[in-house]
């Protein structure tokens, strides 16, 4: 498969950015009418071109105007190689910083300068590379590539060439092997193929038939892959970087908008709240609230709670898939201007409900690396799925024994050790009242641990399953037997019940066809927890219509019913063991059930030899 790249333009407006693209692609990425006769890029343009390796190249050109400052971060937003465009007769300009402060914001380490219109103002040159090396200076391009050209005269295209090749080359490979996420930047519908959606696919890969989630402004569904196309060019598969058209199933173009994502369903965290680190811009706490988030091509209103001048939390006004270590740029409405860059430091954060909590917040994101904190993500939770910390973003090691105060558990759990060992010693105490309250019973439900460990201090957190329970209660030197969690060699006691229990024992001794009546048994005061307790332990069998027996009187009637002429009827068994009606036909079903005995029709049985 070849590989292709995606990088995107960046500069002011007027600069010669949509010329440069179609001098290296021979494509006009303006595609609209109403840009080409202003001469004005608005919205985002597309071209492509193969380079000398045989590497091919996908250009997003994008808006300079400051108008459009929205749109030129959705095109900059997914990208993971940028060039920064520079006028020679026009020198550094208001949104030259603008664009150079949202590159930093979204964290794109990977790019070049190119001073363009060099044959207007040759005697320039020299002076508008060493202001761009001053402003680029402390950000991820300072030691980028700088080239003059000139798409007129074709002057230093050859080495601009040479230098995207380079840079390609030496960029790292995306990894096919992540989860999706593709942020839409356009959606239209081709008669006769549907809706379709393009976007620049940075990580994952595509295939035809993949089913996928649209996430969105108005919409949250499944959807399912149709076709794809690359290049203008049908693919079955497509892998990153590339610039990539979906074709979609049941649903409609006008429900998606720039900003939807396509993900793999149940692989994302699709969250509201994240808590954040500024890593460029303006302090977080001057009195600013209600921003613009800018990630992949998604603008999203958000309400900022900072915590201190580097940490806040975003409430968004709707949810988006998110993840640790994802860069965010953050702009006020009434700016065109960038206000901050972030980075995700926690995308399933705590409720803040007590005094002084943002405070103590600030203090447990500082030291917070930008990858994650396992141990505090587990260490607060107690206990959390493997799974679901690596949909949060995190990259957890096979073997966690290097992270210390966490243990992996059964069922993919990974517990906070102290949080552990303190369960442990909560289930023992909790099933050991339990028994001694209930005597009769046979152990404590694991439903019921785990709801009693769910208001301990820390509790069991929500969800926490019967793998969970079962690692707790054997750790507590514990048995689990069909989902009763009882001491080794626990066997229910009958307490009170003893007693009436014996005398059931020795009038079935006497006479074991002799059931006692509902009246009888009411008058020992078993019920049917007490004859269950005593089933359990083995002392009684209980037959069906309330008929309890002894559990040898089975084999008995077995020694008797052989001996009559086969078949037999019910009427002969019933004499035959001395007993009636009610007791004989749950006995003889029994026995069918234990297939000692076959039916033979409607009246009559044999002993099965």
């Amino acid at each position: 498969m070849t590989e292709m790249y995606v990088l995107a333009t960046a500069g002011h407006v007027d600069h010669g950015k949509s010329t440069l693209v179609n001098a290296l692609t021979g494509m006009e990425p303006d595609r609209w009418a109403e840009e080409r006769k202003r001469g004005l890029t608005i919205d985002l343009g597309f071209a492509w071109t193969t380079l000398p390796s045989g590497r091919e190249l996908a250009f997003v050109d994008v808006p300079g105007h400051e108008k459009f400052l929205a749109n030129m971060l959705a095109g900059v937003g997914p990208a993971p190689i940028v060039c920064l465009v520079v006028a020679a007769d026009k020198g550094w300009q208001a949104q030259s910083s603008d664009h150079r402060d949202a590159i930093t914001a979204l964290g794109i380490t990977r790019g070049l300068v190119v001073i363009t219109r060099a044959d207007l103002a040759p005697e320039s040159l020299a002076a508008t590379e060493a202001q761009i090396r001053a402003e680029l200076r402390g950000t991820p391009l300072a030691d980028a590539p700088v080239l003059t050209v000139s798409a007129t005269t074709g002057d230093g295209l050859d080495e601009l060439v040479a230098t995207l090749d380079a840079v390609t080359a030496e960029a790292p490979a995306p990894d096919s092997e992540a989860r999706l996420r593709l942020w839409v930047d356009r959606a239209f519908t081709i008669k006769g193929a549907g809706t379709v959606v393009t976007g620049t696919l940075t990580a994952g890969t595509l295939h035809t038939g993949d089913r996928l989630r649209l996430v969105g402004e108005t919409s949250d569904e499944v959807t399912a892959v149709r076709g794809l196309q690359s290049r203008n060019s049908s693919a079955e598969v497509v892998a990153p970087s590339a610039r990539v058209a979906v074709n979609l199933r049941e649903v409609t173009a006008d429900d998606i908008h720039r900003g939807d994502a396509l993900i793999i369903d149940d692989a994302w965290p699709i969250v509201e709240i994240i808590d954040v680190r500024r890593t460029m811009g303006q302090l977080l706490d001057e009195g600013v609230h209600g921003l613009m988030l800018h990630i992949g091509t998604a603008a999203v209103p958000v309400h900022m709670r900072p915590f201190d001048g580097d940490h806040a939390r975003l409430t968004l006004e709707r949810p988006l898939p998110l993840q640790v270590t994802d860069r965010i740029v953050l702009r006020s409405p009434g700016s065109r201007n960038v206000f901050a860059g972030v980075v995700i430091l926690d995308v399933d954060p705590p409720e803040l409900n007590r005094r002084g909590a943002g405070t103590r917040r600030a203090l447990e994101l500082t030291d917070r690396p930008e990858t994650g904190d396992i141990l505090a993500e587990v260490a607060r939770r107690g206990a959390v799925e493997r799974a679901r910390l690596v949909r949060f973003g995190l990259t957890i090691p096979d073997a966690v024994e290097g992270v210390e105060g966490v243990e992996e558990i059964a069922g993919g759990w990974l517990a906070h050790r102290p949080t552990l060992e303190k369960w442990v010693e909560d289930a023992g105490t909790i099933v050991k009242a339990k028994l001694a309250a209930e005597p009769l019973a046979a152990g404590v439900p694991e439903k019921a641990l785990a709801e009693e460990l769910r208001r301990v201090d820390p509790p069991l957190p929500d969800g926490g399953g019967q793998d969970l329970v079962a690692a707790i209660a054997s750790r507590s030197g514990l048995d689990t037997v069909k989902g009763m969690v009882r001491p080794p060699g626990h066997t229910a006691g009958l307490g009170p019940a003893e007693a009436s229990v014996a005398e059931v024992e020795r009038r079935l001794a006497a006479n074991p066809f002799a059931a006692p009546e509902a009246d009888d048994l009411r008058e020992l005061r078993l019920g049917v927890r007490e004859l269950a307790v005593a089933e359990s332990a083995g002392r009684l069998l209980r037959l069906g219509d309330g008929v309890v027996v002894s559990p040898r009187t089975p084999a008995q009637a077995m020694r008797l019913l052989a001996g009559l002429d086969q078949p037999f009827t019910t009427s002969a068994a019933r004499k035959a063991l001395g007993t009636t009606r009610r007791v004989v036909i749950p006995l003889l079903e029994y026995l069918d059930g234990r297939g000692w005995t076959r039916r033979i029709d409607n009246t009559s049985r044999e002993v099965v030899r």
